[in-house]
């Protein structure tokens, strides 16, 4: 793995040590994805690959630790504090850079904006950001056909990118949760630009 300091079989091990079964499943499948689409949209499928892996890197991290490295070591908005499922998200990407050496800037950038996404993503960006929802080991294979459906017509990232964003508004709703105003604002301008049913 020319992106990390470790090998792949470090990394695969250092996962399976840190997260649970179930998490570790769901990166492996998001490595797949990442690098299905990354095959799809002409990007480095290997890059890809790395980013998906190590995506969650932090995610079974106790919440006490999670907020310690961001407070040590990260500057995160407010908004993006809202919601304790976002946090490690900022610190997937430190301790990809960190622990992990990778040093390439779209990879951290991927990991970074993973759970929340942002203004102006890049289209490697969305395709991790899609690979996390759509991958098949632990995702609702119904609802990632629909998101995948898109994927083949014209405009096809940022449509399934909206359909993302329309479900997830909808979940957090349903779910009593706050609405970070940047999931808002994307969805805004995604909704200007396309129009998916």
């Amino acid at each position: 793995m020319n992106y990390t300091k470790l090998n792949e079989t470090e990394i695969k091990n250092w996962l399976k040590e840190n997260l649970n079964a179930e998490r570790y499943s769901h990166s492996l499948g998001t490595a797949e994805c990442a690098k299905e689409l990354a095959g799809q949209f002409g990007l480095d499928k290997e890059k890809a690959y790395t980013a998906g892996l190590l995506h969650d890197c932090a995610k079974c991290f106790a919440n006490e630790k999670l907020l310690e490295i961001i407070k040590d070591n990260l500057q995160v908005e407010e908004a993006e504090m809202l919601n304790y499922k976002t946090l490690h998200a900022p610190v997937s990407a430190y301790y990809a850079e960190k622990y992990f050496g990778v040093q390439d800037k779209e990879i951290l950038s991927a990991i970074r904006w993973h759970t929340l996404g942002r203004l102006e993503m890049t289209d490697f960006e969305k395709i991790i950001f899609l690979a996390d929802k759509i991958e098949p080991n632990t995702r609702d294979k119904e609802h990632s056909a629909v998101i995948r459906s898109y994927l083949s017509e014209e405009n096809g990232l940022n449509k399934a990118l909206l359909k993302c964003y329309k479900e997830t508004i909808k979940s957090l709703v349903k779910r009593d949760l706050k609405i970070c105003l940047l999931t808002i604002e994307i969805y805004n301008k995604l909704e200007d630009n396309v129009s998916v049913g």
